[in-house]
């Protein structure tokens, strides 16, 4: 077993009569008569002791002083059951809730703050100087509606409105895009190893990530392709038949593209963890991606509109001070809009607002990236019994071999 964030080669179900580990579970012992004794599965017997050699048992509950009870009987007030579970980490090792999950995310980021800043300011920051350049002299003027325009023609400005404020700020969301890939695969490697307990630098993180780049690029544009793949299909119809009809018919088929397109991506959003810790290829994370998810679609997807929501919220919370200074500041874009004519900011309002967005990415990133990477630790630990694994990484005792005398997987 090694200690490297792929922890363990992707494996299968536990079957009936292993533990998850692999390993077959042991017969159990026969008694006197041959036959196996029926033990309860949280509850062993009780040990049927002897006393030492030349010592007297201790007194019965009742007998003698009333303080004593026999040796065959457990102690008062002992806890049977299964112990509780390892936490050299961030989550305890074993299946997680959703708000063991987030507050994993959360303590990832107290505790490894330094590394993870660095991270996401860095990429934070470079994000925002290309959104506030390409805001400046990239974004288009958007033409003002008029009021005498039938839906479709409503409809029809409004797509060339988007298209050309995406053509004009193409090459910012390309460098946002960038620097979000490049931050998610430094925070995954920085997440697995704060499941283990081990804190891991910059240099440590980026060596490790740097050889999965180019394919979490690929993943990454493959997955939006479909999806903008499967939002033209739903548009495409309505679009070409215009018209009234045309407007009813492409709300409805742009709704059940968003539906669709939201349903791939959860069954896929498990890919890039996968691919980062497994290294596999990029179509066998996306099967690997599917196979988790398998069958708790709706609780992954629960906890992860849980936690946009709560980004969300947050966000609005910083962004909203920072817009208001912005506007106070920015006199001529103050102006504009008491004037109601069209509102065009200026340098500070651009700069303040940036500053905001960064404060916002800064501590966004890590809170999604952890929650996306613990869910795939979760999915592996009831699936796989990948908590094994993990506590046999760490060096606990009683899981077997400890890291370097044995070798698993990648």
């Amino acid at each position: 077993m090694n200690d490297t964030p792929g922890w363990t080669s992707p494996g299968s179900a536990p079957s009936d009569d292993q533990d998850g580990s692999g390993v077959p579970r042991p017969a159990a012992p026969a008694d006197a008569n041959g036959s196996a004794p029926q033990w309860s599965k949280d509850r062993p017997p009780a040990g049927q002791w002897s006393p030492p050699t030349g010592q007297t048992p201790p007194p019965a509950h009742g007998q003698g002083q009333g303080q004593g009870w026999g040796w065959g009987a457990p102690p008062p007030n002992a806890h049977w059951g299964r112990p509780p579970a390892a936490k050299p980490g961030v989550i305890p090792l074993r299946p997680l809730g959703m708000g063991e999950i987030l507050d994993g995310a959360v303590k990832t980021l107290r505790t490894y703050w330094r590394t993870v800043l660095a991270i996401t300011v860095t990429v934070a920051v470079i994000s925002q100087i290309a959104d506030i350049l390409a805001q400046r002299y990239l974004a288009p003027d958007v033409p003002a509606a008029s009021p005498d325009a039938t839906p479709a023609e409503a409809l029809e400005q409004s797509l060339d409105a988007a298209q050309s404020s995406l053509i004009g700020l193409g090459p910012a969301l390309l460098v946002t895009l960038m620097a979000s890939l490049v931050s998610a695969a430094l925070l995954t490697v920085v997440i697995s190893r704060a499941v283990l307990g081990r804190p891991v630098s910059l240099g440590a993180a980026w060596q490790e990530a740097r050889p999965r780049l180019l394919q979490l690029i690929g993943l990454t544009l493959l997955l939006a392709a479909m999806s903008s793949a499967i939002v033209m299909v739903g548009l495409l119809p309505g679009l070409l038949i215009g018209g009234a009809a045309g407007v009813a018919l492409t709300l409805l088929g742009g709704l059940g593209a968003l539906v669709a397109a939201v349903w791939l991506m959860i069954r896929f959003s498990l890919a890039s963890p996968a691919l980062m810790l497994e290294r596999g290829g990029v179509i066998q994370s996306l099967k690997r991606s599917a196979k988790l998810v398998r069958g708790t679609w709706w609780r992954i997807f629960g906890i992860t509109l849980l936690t946009q929501l709560l980004i969300f919220i947050f966000s609005m919370i910083i962004a909203i001070p920072f817009t208001i200074i912005g506007i106070a500041v920015d006199g001529d874009g103050f102006s504009d809009m008491l004037s109601g004519t069209s509102t065009t900011f200026g340098w500070p309002f651009l700069i303040i607002t940036g500053i905001g967005g960064v404060i916002t990415s800064a501590i966004t990133y890590p809170i999604s990236a952890g929650v996306t990477v613990l869910l795939y630790v979760d999915q592996r630990i009831r699936r796989e019994a990948l908590d094994l694994e993990l506590a046999r990484a760490a060096g606990i005792s009683g899981y077997g071999p400890t890291p370097g005398t044995q070798t698993v997987g990648g």
